[in-house]
């Protein structure tokens, strides 16, 4: 038959064909058969067998015989309409051999060569080319179904007015998605474009049912369906790689204790990686499919380090060389590629294992082993590297490629050898996909390998292996009725032409997913559209379409087309990040893209890997990340969220018939049939050995005809029950949310479900339940399964009611409305972030829920019930469970099964982040404060007069924005006044002529005359004067006013609303500023008495705030003012807007000399009540102990002395705390203010874990009260029986470190650092006056250390002083948020994000922002960019400010004393470097590498000049990093650091290099400077002491 189907195409066709191929294949008789008889087709054939082919050769044949058409708008005559941006491009490419080809047989015959032009469009198409392809079209558009969807929506649809023919590829891929709806609608538009409708054409290698594709293909019409049947071979292995799959997750090593750490566990990745490099490094091209993309970059980065390692054993090999070299493990490197090649090193020096697990979160790392093996490939990595990587792949550079279902579809990957899967594909036809990549030519054989993840996984691999060699794939279900995607057809429709409704429904339901579409359907959709629904609660509710439903016609209004194309389209929007290069210009920039709350949880320098490739984060903005290449670091391995499917429930039928039919079986002949699957040896093992386990544990086998619930204690003695069901994650996930609620309503306890593929998992806290009231399992076991097994009758009407409050349902609503044009993109070419998405979506949400007939939310039950969920497949599993088809048998066990531990196996994944609620640590976050109780801490409770607050012109001005009558705001048109009467109420002529651009009388009562004459507006009368209303508000006007209404208004705008009156009123105020009871009785004629109750209501809600509100007084005399809450927020964001305006920013040097300036550096304060201001001030600072009475208080306090801090100690005014001990004799400390001090100390836990004896201890101590430490060492003896001084000593230092317990004085701090080995060397304090001091006795110290005394005198200077447990913490979040804001605002001033991260504030600034945030609002603080560089978010009271600002040195004024220099302790809260401020940038070291950086540690030291960093002192003093090289600044420094010496804040100090070179011999500025100071030559350095 192959010639004469031959026959029917031109001589040069024909002859081509013959030349380059044997004969047709049967798929492309059929095809050439069908299409040239004019017929629309669909053409099923498996991968490799010339689909393409047969769907365009016919139409180049008809384009090269055919002359092009003189109308340039008509020569593009072939439409290609690919799923697949690459697959377009791929299609592209391959076009170019036939019309080559077939240009040379024409040649050859002595005929015209055939001039055929194909263009592509897509997102990546350049302007130019889609402007070119508009005046000059091509014989062939290849194109996406967006990209068609905008064309048709633009100009540009002129240039398909020619199309004859349209090829649908891959159409499986759209049909049974909202995307192909949208498709489906958009080649309905093109028809009617066309002069005739154009022939269809449909491909795809794995569709069922053909005919339900067939429907959606051609809306119904005939269609010629091509099946001939496969001849296609497969080769398909299932692999394990380890004996014993049930044995992954045991410990691996036998250490056990404390240090020990967390326990080496089995895992499979290992083995399964080394056997994935085996394989490529036998094959000359293979793909590895991954089910994710976190897994694809993940598996990519362990196969090249995996390969790495072996070419440091075996280097110089290729991995087609490995077999040799290797014995065929792959043992070996190409020359081209091994370790160092392209410039990235083969280990990564200084990096041991890998970075903390602390950084990593839900990422994982990469060792940052270069792409010498394999690239991952995925829809996250940019267009420009994809291609790179595909190309590498072909030409044989690239052994493998890790790819996700990006390379699914058909693009041609060359002569792929090998295809491996790792985890069971998510369907039998997403298999074939994958695995025909392989062998993707006519008559090859496709190879693919397997590799299940676990024991569960292993039974589905087995069956989809099976089915794949069957054909047998699961069936696809066409959308029915997705009202959003009508909604946005109809715009896009209506923005370029007027529509009659009745030709506009008739041309929606010729589209398959339409066909059963109600008029009563599609006029909700267009209510919803011509502003139906109340836009002044959500702007974007505003009317898109103008329908006169007398005329029944649709007419679009101004901006539709842009909302349209702007905002169109299916594909939701996941809020990633864009990642690009930081430098650099054109296309190549784009690197990829990150998920959102991957880029939340990462900071400017971390690496994270992409496509192989590790990158260092440069910057982040609001929508992209900036990044610079980082070759041989190890990085974060990225994800992404959404990435798995699920299993369908004929795909889950069939598993359960599988392990029926296996334990059914003997154990002989069960082996014989699963070999016959394709398992391997170790895979049939696991798989047998993991049915008969269960098997032992459970007599019954969960099956497809047996459903078994399983019930047992968890390790923490709460109830799992565990629902065994095969039928995949659609049946179950609706299950689950059924079962949950029954199960809440039953016990009142919340329950926690979670669905897999397998079965359900439910966990009930433990409860006073009859489950444990009652040891008799029979006896419960029907309560279990009436809980379990649902009323088919009611399985749609229970699920239904349930769905509305999951999260699943908040985000298919958020995408609903997206489609819908609802939540609109700001800005197309921007990305907008997730949560912002999630924000409005909850907004319009709120709004919608007050009308049950909104169609959006109508449309996002349907989608969860019908698209998500498989509710039908859940109520006919219930009906097979109430016929007796399928068993349910309920069973108690004492552990987990084997089904169980494998569903367990995901069950803490499932929390980690739930679909589109908030992230865990913002929800917190938002709880944890009381919004009254930090309203009353802030005196911003009611009653609050807001007068003083709102600036007068900002309220003028924001009045003026609400009522239009700015100019930016004024009418300019007809829509422009319907908008304004729609927005505003009922208006007079004067009013609209006032609001209006033109002051021409006659052109605004012609533009209203138009609208009452389209019945969009309607003449009434209120309070005696005549006004223009929208038909909208006919309803309410008449039940709240009583106006009598024209005839001739539709009955849709005559339903009564619930509350007229407060509809009316809410909007009254959301037009105006703060008003009187008196202007809105005046505006709407109703009696005060009827409008105060409207307000009242309305205050009562929320919607509307009373008080004093306006600045120039009450509208009203004596009365209350009125004001919409959100207009109110606007006001007061105005005003504070102005405040803030009113301050320029500083430079960052100024806020560094006004920090320590604030704090009082510089012996301002004098006395016990000078300590006591510190100590407020720096209440809760962590400091080192050796620098508080050192460097700290000495530096604020004027001739400090100790014994001030302990009067104050002693008098209880004070506390001190300990927070761990640093090496030596040093430790962190805080002092707190005795009131504040349980809100502002550092939490604890339990002190149990210490130890036997800091127990006792503390328990002693929890009585009450506080004891010497002889007193508690007999108590301590007593309860132990025996211990010693020593023993005790130690356990109370454990307490104090730990910040349980402290004493009376600081004396025996003193004590323990007089031991010399601390942080900050200094003299020893010990001094006369304070309350313990050590006194000399009568042989003096006896050569003992200073202040140390044995242990057992009752004298010991380490144990001195009253001991006592530190306060209860205070428990209430609010008040503890609150007092560490104050304190922090107190502490610094002007407080901004850097110097909160560097305090370690629990929460970070997120835990005080919202504190001050409030505080702002209430006048308390202000916000400001009062510091240059330091971000937005900066508050500070109003004398810190001011403060601030005046002490700022106008340019060129010098400093007036350059000698003033301050010598602080790196960790000083009044140093402002490393915290709210960055260190200064320093310039490579002399050897290349980073040198020294300083930091804000314990023992360093900082001198500042004049607010300038010129000297870091590291750690000992023996290193000095510079920032300066003017000489008096460097001598200023030197001096004070000589004069912090001799006045023994310092001990000695001996320089030995600055800025990384020797002091000794160098001409250094700064050794200059320290000769001068005092300090003299050693052989070691320049030293100098007291």
């Amino acid at each position: 038959m192959g010639d004469s189907v031959l026959e029917r195409f031109s001589p040069a066709t024909a002859d081509w064909f013959r030349g380059a191929f044997v004969a047709p294949t049967p798929a492309q008789e059929g095809a050439w058969t069908a299409i040239s008889s004019g017929h629309h087709a669909l053409v099923v054939a498996p991968t490799g067998s010339g689909k393409t082919l047969a769907a365009f050769l016919w139409a180049l044949d008809r384009l090269a015989v055919t002359a092009v058409p003189e109308d340039r708008s008509r020569r593009c005559r072939v439409l290609y309409v690919s799923p697949l941006k690459a697959l377009a491009v791929d299609v592209e490419r391959n076009l170019r051999s036939p019309l080559v080809g077939m240009g040379h047989a024409a040649a050859r015959l002595g005929m015209p060569r055939p001039q055929v032009r194909v263009a592509v469009r897509s997102g990546d198409t350049p302007a130019a080319d889609r402007r070119g392809f508009v005046r000059d079209p091509a014989d062939i558009l290849i194109t996406t179904p967006e990209s068609l969807f905008l064309m048709l929506t633009s100009a540009a649809r002129e240039a398909l007015a020619g199309v004859e023919s349209v090829i649908l590829d891959e159409v499986h891929a759209v049909a049974g998605t909202k995307r192909g709806a949208h498709l489906a609608l958009t080649l309905e538009r093109l028809d009617a474009l066309l002069d005739r409708p154009a022939q269809r054409i449909g491909l795809s290698a794995t569709v069922r049912p053909v005919e339900e594709v067939a429907r959606f293909l051609a809306g119904g019409r005939p269609v010629d369906i091509v099946a001939p049947p496969s001849t296609k071979e497969w080769d398909l292995q299932v692999v394990v790689p380890v004996p014993d799959l049930g044995a992954l997750g045991a410990p691996t090593s036998d250490l056990s204790g404390p240090a020990a750490g967390e326990p080496a566990r089995a895992s499979i990745w290992p083995h399964v990686e080394e056997r994935i490099v085996d394989l490529v490094s036998q094959h000359r091209s293979t793909l590895v499919f991954a089910n994710s993309r976190r897994l694809a970059e993940r598996l990519t980065t362990r196969l090249n380090e995996v390969w790495e390692e072996r070419s440091d054993e075996l280097p110089g090999t290729s991995p087609g060389q490995a077999d040799e070299a290797g014995g065929g493990g792959g043992h070996g490197a190409s020359s081209a590629g091994g370790p160092g090649a392209r410039g990235i090193p083969a280990r990564v020096p200084g990096v041991p294992g890998g970075l903390p697990a602390a950084m990593m979160a839900q990422s994982g790392a990469a060792r940052g082993a270069p792409a010498l093996l394999a690239r991952a490939h995925h829809g996250s990595v940019s267009k420009e590297q994809r291609a790179a990587i595909e190309e590498d792949l072909k030409a044989g550079r690239l052994p493998a490629v890790v790819a996700t279902s990006s390379l699914e579809l058909g693009i041609d990957m060359g002569a792929v050898d090998l295809v491996v899967q790792v985890e069971s594909p998510p369907s039998v036809a997403s298999g074939l996909q994958r695995v025909g990549r392989a062998g993707h030519q006519v008559g090859a054989v496709s190879r693919g390998v397997l590799f299940p993840k676990f024991r569960g996984d292993l039974v589905q691999t087995a069956v989809v292996v099976e089915r794949m060699r069957a054909g047998a794939i699961e069936s696809l279900r066409v959308p029915t009725n997705p009202l959003d995607v009508l909604a946005q057809q109809i715009v896009a429709m209506c923005a370029l032409d007027d529509w009659a409704v009745d030709e506009l429904e008739a041309l929606v339901r010729r589209a398959a997913p339409f066909a059963g579409l109600t008029r009563l359907v599609l006029e909700s959709v267009l209510d919803m559209l011509s502003g139906r629904y109340p836009s002044d609660e959500f702007a974007e509710l505003r009317p898109r379409l103008v329908w006169d439903r007398v005329a029944g016609t649709l007419a679009g209004r101004r901006g539709a087309q842009h909302l349209a194309v702007t905002s169109g389209g299916t594909i939701p929007d996941r809020g990633l990040y864009a990642v690009f290069l930081a430098s650099g210009d054109g296309p190549g920039r784009r690197v990829g893209e990150l998920d959102e709350e991957m880029v939340y949880e990462s900071r400017v320098g971390d690496h994270f890997t992409l496509g192989t490739s590790t990158w260092r984060i440069e910057d982040i903005t609001h929508d992209r990340v900036l990044v610079t290449p980082a070759p041989g670091q190890p990085g974060r391995l990225p994800f992404w969220k959404g990435d798995s499917l699920g299993r369908p429930a004929e795909l889950g039928a069939a598993v359960g018939a599988f392990v029926r039919e296996l334990g059914g079986l003997s154990a002989a002949k069960a082996r014989r049939r699963v070999a016959q699957a394709g398992l391997d040896q170790w895979a049939t093992d696991n798989l047998l050995g993991y049915l008969d386990e269960q098997r032992e544990a459970i007599a019954q086998l969960p099956t497809d005809r047996t459903i078994v619930v399983e019930r047992f204690r968890d390790e923490l003695g709460d109830w799992r029950v565990v629902v065994h069901s095969p039928f995949g994650s659609a049946v179950h996930a609706p299950w689950a949310l059924a079962v949950s609620a029954r199960m809440r309503e039953r016990f009142g306890v919340d329950v926690q479900a979670m669905h897999g593929d397998d079965g359900i998992v439910l966990r009930l806290p433990d409860f006073d339940g009859p489950w444990d009231q009652s040891g008799d399992h029979d006896a419960l076991t029907p309560d279990l399964l009436d809980l379990v097994l649902l009323d088919p009758d009611e399985v749609a009407e229970l699920v239904t009611a349930q769905v509305g409050g999951s999260a699943l349902f908040a985000a298919r609503f958020r995408e609903c409305a997206a489609r819908a044009l609802l939540l609109p993109r700001r800005r197309p070419d921007r990305r907008q972030a997730l949560w912002q998405q999630r924000q409005r979506a909850s907004q319009l949400l709120e709004v919608a829920s007050q009308f049950p007939s909104f169609p959006i939310v109508l449309e996002a039950v349907r989608e969860c019930v019908q698209d998500v969920y498989d509710v039908p497949g859940l109520a006919a599993l219930m009906r097979a469970v109430r016929a007796r088809e399928v068993t349910a048998v309920a069973v108690q066990t004492p552990v987990p099964s084997p089904f169980a531990r494998s569903l367990l196996f995901g069950y803490v994944a499932q929390y980690l982040y739930e679909g589109d609620s908030p992230l865990a640590e913002r929800r917190a976050a938002a709880l944890a404060l009381d919004p009254t109780l930090l309203a009353e801490l802030l005196g911003t409770g009611e009653g609050l007069s807001l007068r003083d607050l709102l600036d007068p012109a900002a309220v003028a001005s924001t009045e003026a924005e609400l009522q239009r009558l700015v100019p930016e705001r004024a009418a300019r048109d007809v829509e422009d006044v319907a908008d304004l009467v729609r927005v505003l109420g009922p208006l007079t002529v004067e009013d609209v002529l006032l609001r209006c651009a033109s002051s021409d009388a006659d052109t605004v009562a012609s533009w209203l005359n138009e609208l009452a004459r389209a019945r969009r507006l309607i003449r009434v009368r209120i309070g005696g004067t005549d006004r223009w209303a929208a038909v909208e508000d006919a309803g309410r006007l008449r039940d709240a006013l009583g106006v009598s209404l024209p005839v001739g208004v539709p009955q849709a705008f005559l339903e009564p609303a619930a509350d007229p009156v407060g509809d009316l009123v809410a909007r009254f105020a959301r037009s105006h500023g703060p008003f009187g009871v008196g202007a809105l009785a005046a505006w709407s004629g109703l009696g005060p008495a009827v409008v105060r109750e409207a307000l009242r209501r309305l205050v009562a809600t929320g919607r509307i705030v009373e008080g004093d509100l306006r600045p120039d007084g009450s509208a009203d005399t004596g009365g209350l003012d009125y004001c919409d809450a959100g207009v109110l927020r606007t006001l007061r964001r105005r005003s504070l807007a102005a405040l803030r305006a009113e301050v320029e920013p500083v430079g960052p040097q100024d806020y560094a000399r006004f920090l320590p300036a604030w704090q009082g550096v510089g012996g301002s304060l004098r006395g016990p009540d000078g300590v006591l201001r510190v100590v407020e001030q720096l209440g809760g600072a962590i400091l080192p102990a050796s620098a508080l009475e050192g460097l700290v208080l000495p530096a604020r306090v004027a001739a400090y002395h100790p014994a001030w801090l302990d009067e104050l100690l002693a008098a209880g005014e004070v506390v001190w705390q300990g927070h761990g001990s640093l090496p030596g004799d040093d430790g962190w400390v805080s002092l707190h203010l005795a009131d504040l001090a349980p809100a502002t100390m550092a939490p604890t836990g339990p002190w149990d874990e210490l130890g036997t004896v800091p127990a006792a201890l503390a328990d002693a101590l929890a009585g009450g009260g506080a004891f010497y430490f002889r007193a508690l060492a007999d108590v301590v003896t007593q309860r132990l029986g025996s211990t010693t001084d020593d023993a005790v000593r130690a356990a109370l230092w454990d307490l104090v470190w730990g910040g349980w317990v402290s004493g009376d004085t600081l004396a025996p701090l003193r004590a323990l650092l007089a031991g010399g080995r601390t942080a900050h060397r200094r003299r020893p304090a010990g001094s006369g006056r304070a309350r313990y001091a050590a006194r000399p006795g009568l042989l003096g110290r006896g050569g003992r250390a200073p202040g140390r005394a044995p242990l057992g005198s009752p004298t010991a200077p380490d144990v001195v002083g009253r001991w006592a447990l530190l306060p209860t913490r205070e428990a209430d979040a609010t008040i503890t948020a609150y007092t560490r804001a104050e304190v922090l605002l107190d502490r610094y001033g002007v407080l901004t994000r850097g110097s909160v991260t560097a305090e370690d504030v629990p929460g970070g600034f997120a835990g005080v922002y919202r504190v001050l945030a409030a505080a702002e609002e209430s006048g308390r603080v202000r916000r400001g960019y009062f510091v240059e560089g330091l971000g937005a978010a900066q508050f500070g009271s109003t004398g810190a400010v001011d403060r601030l600002r005046a002490g700022v040195r106008p340019l060129g004024v010098s400093a007036p004393d350059v000698s003033r220099a301050l010598v602080l302790a790196a960790c000083d809260p009044a140093n402002p470097y490393g915290a709210a401020l960055p260190w200064p940038g320093r310039g490579p070291a002399e050897d290349g590498g980073r040198g020294h950086q300083p930091a804000r540690k314990a023992g360093a030291l900082v001198v500042l000049v004049e607010g300038a960093l010129v000297l870091y002192v590291e750690r000992g003093g023996r290193s000095l990093l510079t920032w300066s090289e003017d000489p008096s600044h460097l001598q200023a420094a030197a001096d004070a650091l000589a004069l912090a010496v001799r006045e023994g804040a310092l001990g000695k100090l001996t320089v030995e290099r600055t800025d990384g070179a020797p002091v000794l011999g160098s001409d250094h500025a700064l050794a200059q400077a320290l000769a001068a100071a005092g300090f003299h030559t050693t052989p070691r350095g320049l030293r100098l002491r007291r």
